[in-house]
């Protein structure tokens, strides 16, 4: 079966399969005003799932992440990721998480199959974490780090998005807490959506800004691996984790593109931004509709587009974050 690839010449290796749009946070950033349901929604199911990565498995998918909302807020959460684990053409299996269940739930899902997992803690002040994330729950979800760390977890990565006048001071602390820590530190370029054009303009910080600080410092360019994420990683010899910069107003950052993202609601968006995205659930219901759901995917990827419009302004339909798995 042939790989995916766009117009471009771009192979797409990775999903980012998201199983909600529920979250129990309330973001800054995100979900500034929590998790508001349009009527009952109702998520991809098990069996569609199973259907949805074993097509994407076929057209050369080697990285599966689960995503969200909060992916761990589904009673199954744990079924999916054996679900994924089961297929054996998946070689890496991720999920990206608040870590609200993590400190209690971290063993399982490394047993299920679970093997890299993203953590999103914005600061390593408890008030700071509290004020952009609208929850007190700064000290459960560094239990859950603790447990991740502990479980076995090949890659344990905290997500941190970047906000000039919230925690722009706090990269000496990060620094100083991956110095002994085997962990991969990501530092997030906010993103202009729908609903948040003022609040960009008030706290987007370029990440340009921390690479030439890091650069300084003696950190060194990591060379990507073919299912790496957009992220530009970096190395020091004197720390033990690692760095990474997601900077999506980088010049050529879509050139690099290796990702595709199904919603919830089983809807197909080739870009994060831009497109109101493609139904795929109705190809999702028996083994039997695989070639033609395949078929729809090489059909689409036709569609991509060489770059995101950001730079233009232009945020496309994505509302949220949330919607779509960030």
């Amino acid at each position: 079966m042939s790989q995916l690839q766009d117009n471009f010449g771009r192979r797409f290796h990775y999903l980012r399969m998201s199983v909600t749009d529920v979250c129990n946070f309330k973001c800054t950033y995100c979900l500034p005003d929590g998790y508001r349901p349009d009527g009952k929604p109702k998520f991809l199911d098990l069996n569609e799932i199973e259907h949805l990565v074993s097509a994407f498995s076929q057209v050369g998918t080697q990285k599966i992440r689960i995503t969200g909302g909060e992916p761990s807020l589904r009673k199954d959460f744990t079924d999916i990721i054996r679900i994924v684990k089961d297929n054996d053409k998946i070689n890496t299996i991720a999920t990206t998480t608040n870590g609200y269940r993590l400190a209690k739930h971290a063993q399982e899902w490394y047993d299920a199959g679970l093997r890299r997992i993203n953590i999103s803690v914005d600061s390593l002040d408890p008030k700071m974490f509290y004020q952009i994330t609208g929850e007190n729950k700064f000290d459960d979800v560094m239990r859950g780090v603790d447990a991740a760390l502990e479980a076995g977890f090949e890659r344990v990565k905290i997500n941190a998005v970047l906000l000039k006048g919230l925690n722009d001071k706090d990269l000496p602390r990060f620094l100083h807490w991956i110095k002994n820590t085997p962990i991969d530190l990501r530092f997030i370029e906010l993103m202009e959506t729908g609903l948040g054009h003022d609040y960009f303009k008030a706290h987007h910080l370029a990440g340009n800004d921390i690479k030439l600080q890091l650069e300084q410092a003696g950190w060194q360019f990591d060379t990507p691996a073919v299912d790496d994420g957009p992220a530009q990683n970096f190395s020091h010899q004197d720390y033990q984790g690692r760095i990474g910069l997601i900077m999506p107003y980088a010049k050529n950052f879509c050139a690099s593109c290796n990702r595709l993202r199904v919603s919830a609601k089983g809807k197909l968006h080739l870009c994060l931004f831009t497109e109101n995205g493609v139904d795929l659930r109705d190809l999702l219901q028996t083994p039997d509709q695989q070639a033609e759901l395949i078929e729809r995917l090489h059909g689409q990827l036709a569609q991509k587009k060489e770059t995101h419009f950001l730079h233009d302004g232009i945020t496309g339909v994505t509302q949220h974050l949330a919607s779509i798995g960030g």
